[in-house]
């Protein structure tokens, strides 16, 4: 077992779920710098991307259980006895924050600013999936309750776990018109009703 942000995790489950993926010969799971990594043979003639691994993984597991980073190799590297040699295992790439299409909208704006902020990276692409920057279940509440804050719009974790990008939250957001109300002060009633538990303590203490 391996602890990883805080959750207990048996990294054969996680390479077991791997392996059952019908493109993938070998895998091997190892917890670095406070996440997992998943490592990855492709089988002969096989083609398979990290965004594919991701998803079959989070249809069969928690989300934090699904590895932060894959990596491909062409054979797992073994020790003298046969065994996998975790300290042989290459450290994943940092994943590429640059490029790809810039906010079109205030609104994807500030969602790529929320994004970057979360994560801790320099800058957001519209396109650049929350997940394969690094993002997990703990840092995707930290992102919901700050769209809550600076846009005062609702947003699901299913809807980020669905579409994981500005361009998709984007579109989320405008399609479920998630905007929550501003609050507005009403002057106190001299009389204020009992709420359900106050008039049951009463009933009670006649």
């Amino acid at each position: 077992q391996v602890k990883v942000r805080g959750f207990r995790i048996e990294p054969g489950e996680v390479e077991a779920a791997l392996a059952a993926h019908p493109a993938v010969a070998q895998a091997a799971v190892v917890a670095r710098d406070d996440r997992l990594v998943g490592y990855v043979v492709p089988r002969p003639a096989a083609a398979v991307r990290p965004p594919e691994l991701a998803a079959h993984l989070r249809e069969r597991l928690p989300d934090y259980l699904v590895p932060s980073a894959f990596v491909l190799l062409d054979v797992l590297p073994l020790t003298p006895n046969g065994k996998l040699d975790r300290g042989a295992l290459p450290a994943p790439e940092a994943a590429s924050t640059e490029g790809g299409r810039a906010p079109r909208t205030p609104q994807e704006q500030i969602l790529a600013e929320l994004f970057a902020e979360v994560l801790d990276v320099p800058r957001v692409s519209v396109d650049d999936d929350f997940f394969d920057l690094g993002g997990h279940s703990l840092l995707a509440t930290r992102l919901v309750a700050r769209v809550r804050t600076v846009l005062g719009a609702e947003l699901g974790l299913r809807a980020l776990f669905r579409t994981p990008t500005v361009a998709g939250l984007a579109g989320a957001l405008a399609a479920a018109d998630g905007v929550r109300p501003a609050l507005t002060a009403y002057e106190r009633p001299d009389a204020v009703p009992l709420s359900f538990a106050q008039r049951r303590l009463w009933f009670l203490h006649r």
